[in-house]
């Protein structure tokens, strides 16, 4: 008998060890096979100024992008690895559940789908490009096999760089405020409008379900990890002054993003120069080619998320079985498709198997509530990559305009300036044709096909506003009507409301309109003491949250009366100098993320009792200075940081590190300064730029000098120059290398 449970046992843990050899090996045996692109030759030079800033040079565009690649792995390879891997859905087995989230919508979305089925029609200068950056990954991962996270994930090609475009452009608009709350089966939030001044945010309920009572949001924002897939809050500013309102006559332009400081859309500055004709200075994103804003000799331009209503939502009629649903009275099949999710878990790799359906509409979710179909701008398209490689080699106005009028970039305003003098912003977006009639900003039926739009609305119809007036333009993340500021307005009565522009505004904007329409001339100074501005307006969610917490009784309860009392003294800035800054900061990030994210407010006395309960823990005191509790920390350098969320000078969002310090980890990014100064003839010169980013270049690497060496002149609100003709490269070359296979 015993002899017999021995043999027994034997077996069992042979099988437990089986599996778990299996989950330690099984993952890279199952994933696609990986594919390089066609053989090539390629050769770029690296330059490196005393920032670690790359230069790359090469022969011809491909060239330039192989290098590229190879530059940003030097810098970052493992955030490169991460993006690579979401562009095979296999981002969960690097990391775990959070990353086979995004796997699943990698499937979903059917990105790999809609590479598959358009690539070859790609013009092929934008494939050459592709294939170049691809190559210049795989050569720095054949070159540093240590560094390799997940095995036969390299080499990848073209296809593959297109696929994360086709994964993470929605999600620049909010396609994650649609598929996030349908995959938990809760309701959807409301569209976007208006919430007057000092009132409750009003009911969010959108779509026919009851709104549950939400807790507050928890404040402080979790761990540290790097995001990967941008939100509609990833924000930003932007500015453009033409010379009839500047001090001098020069054109101006200032590039502020608002991006996480880590992660897949970090930004990540460079200079590129091909033996061809293109030439340009600016930041992008890991794994793309080429830069998303900056300039060039002639023009510059940046970008600011918009938020336009570019998703619609469908209830589908299902049958008794759920494989048809109902159109025009007739039963179509529900396309079903079953994908493996890998899913980390420790040294594990658990495989999860999970069904995506798709419909005539678009990608559906099936819940507790019934299937939902949801149809978004952009789908199904990957022409964005065209878009962008154009507007970059575009060296004038005219060219400009002619490549962004493709409509392929199917969100995101642009504000330009340029050597001529010209300034513009464009409300891009590809807006959906729709019929009017139906209420588009609630969940329709989907069993009529005459409400499933096809295709954005003409180029004239999306709001553009050139050369205004005013001499100014600029965006905050809000609506477009006031963009050129006072006298200078668009006028909303010109566009259906069926085109579903937002008509909200942020604390940054009303900021924005308050101080460029205050300031004649605005030159170089002024236009910097605007952006670095830390104040908020008593209005919207600010009003409201602050006049929630003064109305409070707080009879008995002395820690809330005496936070209570330091709020009312606030003077509405951030900068510092007031003892309830980082009170106030701390209690205005929640409501600001709710009227963003057009969610219910949160609970105003929690936020208070939150904030100062963690204020007096962790520093003993209510009024603590704000650069003591907020800090830019990165490695050994710890500094203070000011600003707020919603500020011009943007502390979006932090981690709550174990000493309570809110390490800031979303904000002010990649700010640009950009103008065209006049030469002694009093014509345009060539063009002049200025530079800084919290970190520096080698975000991932310590053991780097540039891993932090930027952070200084950040906090500090300066700027460094930005080596960009071949002569000032050269004179301050720290280092040069040439790749090449």
């Amino acid at each position: 008998m015993k002899l017999a449970l021995r043999r027994v046992g034997g077996t069992l843990l042979a099988l437990v060890l089986a599996v778990l050899f299996i989950l330690l090996v099984w993952e890279p045996f199952a994933a696609p096979a990986a594919k390089a692109p066609p053989p090539r030759h390629y050769s770029a030079q690296i330059t490196r100024d005393e920032f670690g800033v790359p230069h790359i040079h090469g022969a011809t565009d491909p060239d330039v992008t192989f290098g590229v690649a190879y530059a940003h792995a030097e810098d970052d390879f493992s955030t490169l690895q991460d993006v690579v891997a979401m562009t095979r859905g296999r981002y969960g087995a690097i990391a775990g559940a959070d990353g086979a989230k995004i796997d699943y919508v990698f499937h979903l979305l059917d990105a790999r789908g809609t590479v598959d089925r358009h690539y070859a029609q790609f013009p092929a200068d934008v494939r050459a490009l592709l294939d170049g950056y691809a190559s210049g990954l795989n050569l720095y991962a054949k070159r540093h096999p240590g560094e390799i996270k997940l095995a036969r994930l390299f080499p990848v090609n073209g296809q593959d760089i297109a696929a994360g475009f086709a994964l993470r452009q929605p999600f620049f608009f909010g396609l994650n405020t649609a598929i996030g709350p349908l995959v938990a089966g809760k309701p959807l939030p409301r569209e976007h409008g208006p919430a007057e001044d000092g009132k409750p945010w009003p009911d969010y309920a959108h779509g026919g379900g009851d709104q549950v009572d939400l807790p507050p949001p928890a404040s402080g924002g979790g761990t540290a990890k790097a995001s990967l897939m941008p939100t509609a809050e990833d924000g930003s500013n932007a500015f453009a002054v033409a010379p009839s309102r500047s001090s001098d006559g020069v054109t101006r332009l200032v590039s502020n993003s608002h991006q996480p400081w880590r992660g897949g859309v970090a930004w990540y500055e460079l200079v590129i120069r091909s033996d061809s004709g293109w030439h340009f200075a600016g930041a992008t994103f890991p794994g793309s080619p080429y830069p998303f804003l900056g300039h060039n000799e002639t023009l510059g331009w940046t970008n600011t998320v918009n938020r336009p209503d570019l998703t619609d939502v469908y209830r589908l009629v299902l049958d008794k079985a759920g494989t048809h649903y109902r159109m025009d009275g007739k039963w179509l099949p529900l396309e079903s498709r079953r994908v493996l999710l890998p899913v980390r878990f420790g040294p594990l790799v658990i495989p999860v198997w999970k069904t995506v359906y798709r419909s005539i509409h678009g990608p559906v979710i099936v819940n507790a509530n019934g299937a939902f179909a949801v149809r978004y701008a952009g789908m199904d398209r990957i022409d964005q990559l065209d878009e962008y490689y154009r507007l970059s080699k575009a060296t004038t106005f005219d060219r400009w305009m002619k490549a962004l009028a493709m409509q392929a970039v199917p969100s995101t305003n642009f504000v330009y300036a340029d050597r001529a003098g010209n300034i513009a912003y464009i409300y891009n977006a590809a807006l959906p044709a729709r019929e009017h009639g139906p209420d588009w900003r609630h969940v329709l039926p989907g069993d009529r096909s005459d409400l499933i739009w096809h295709g954005p609305v003409s180029w004239d119809k999306v709001p553009k506003i050139v050369n205004p007036k005013s001499g100014f333009l600029f965006n905050s993340n809000n609506t477009p009507w006031v963009a050129a500021g006072p006298g200078s307005e668009l006028d909303p009565s010109g566009f259906s409301p069926d085109l579903g522009i937002e008509s909200d505004m942020t604390n940054r904007a009303r900021r924005a309109v308050k101080l460029l329409g205050a300031t004649n001339p605005i030159g170089r100074d002024e236009l910097e003491r605007i952006k670095y501005d830390e104040g908020y307006e008593r209005a919207g969610y600010v009003k409201w949250t602050l006049d929630a917490i003064a109305g409070l009784d707080l009879a008995g309860e002395p820690r809330l009366q005496k936070a209570q009392a330091l709020l009312a003294k606030w003077d509405l800035h951030a900068d510092g100098r007031n003892p309830a800054d980082a009170l106030a900061v701390m209690i205005l990030k929640d409501p600001m993320v709710a009227s963003y994210e057009l969610e219910p407010p949160p609970d105003p006395k929690a936020q208070l009792d939150w904030a100062s309960k963690h204020l007096m823990k962790y520093f003993g005191r209510l009024d603590p200075p704000l650069g003591e509790v907020q800090r830019l920390r990165q490695g050994k350098v710890d500094l203070p940081m000011d600003g707020g969320g919603d500020t011009l000078r943007a502390a979006t969002s932090w981690n709550i590190d174990k000493d309570g310090r809110l390490d800031v980890k979303h904000g002010d990014s990649f700010i640009m300064f950009i103008s065209w100064p006049k030469g002694a003839d009093g014509r345009p010169g060539p063009v002049r730029s200025e530079s800084i980013q919290p970190y520096g270049a080698a975000t991932t690497r310590p053991e780097s000098p540039h891993y932090a060496d930027q952070a200084p002149l950040f906090v500090a609100h300066r700027l460094k120059p930005v080596r960009f003709t071949p002569a000032d490269i050269a004179a301050h070359a720290t280092s040069r290398e040439t790749i090449a296979q």
